[in-house]
């Protein structure tokens, strides 16, 4: 299978808690803490169980990283993938994220390479 991915994805332990924005930029689910797979400057992975959510969501997201800062996000739902047992996998895509907070990710690769 071909690789679609810009950058390489990290398999780190975050704790991410998001929000639903629909079309009118109004939050439609208050924050809920999902369970990080990977993650990587442009985008991430995550599972959360009996939520369903399509392709095309958006959310607002507080990602709070290793280091215990916390990064504020909007991203985007592209991938959905049915698990077992009720639980659901998401692949996105950050639509929203400043230069500073993808600088973040990058360097604990960085870091994270060299180990």
């Amino acid at each position: 299978m071909e690789e679609k991915r810009k950058n390489k994805r990290l398999d780190i332990d975050v704790k991410v808690e998001i929000e639903r924005i629909d079309e009118a930029n109004i939050t439609t689910v208050k924050y809920m803490e999902v369970e990080v797979t990977n993650i990587s400057k442009t985008g991430l992975a995550f599972r959360v169980k009996d939520v369903e959510f399509e392709e095309g969501a958006c959310f607002d997201a507080r990602i709070q990283i290793w280091t215990k800062e916390t990064i504020d996000t909007v991203f985007k739902v592209v991938r959905v993938n049915k698990l077992e047992d009720g639980m659901y996998e998401y692949g996105c895509i950050f639509v929203g994220m400043t230069d500073t907070d993808a600088l973040k990710i990058e360097i604990y690769q960085l870091f994270n390479d060299a180990e």
